[in-house]
């Protein structure tokens, strides 16, 4: 089995299990909502999360000079 790693990079906080009697109906219907959240914050925080990310891959190509 494949270690996880989260996009977050968080490796503490909330273990997060999941049912081995979920159907495949019941997943999707989890992955469909976490995509409608994803929208939502998205279409609420568009404009200070690019700025954010910007500024993330900015600091993080940054050359020495």
């Amino acid at each position: 089995m494949k270690t996880y790693h989260p996009p977050s990079g968080l490796q503490h906080g909330l273990a997060l299990l999941i049912d081995p009697a979920w159907t495949p109906e019941k997943a999707k219907a989890v992955i469909e909502l976490l995509d409608d959240l994803r929208d939502r914050i998205w279409a609420h925080y568009e404009r200070v999360l690019l700025e954010q990310y910007r500024e993330e891959r900015v600091t993080q190509t940054e050359l020495p000079f």
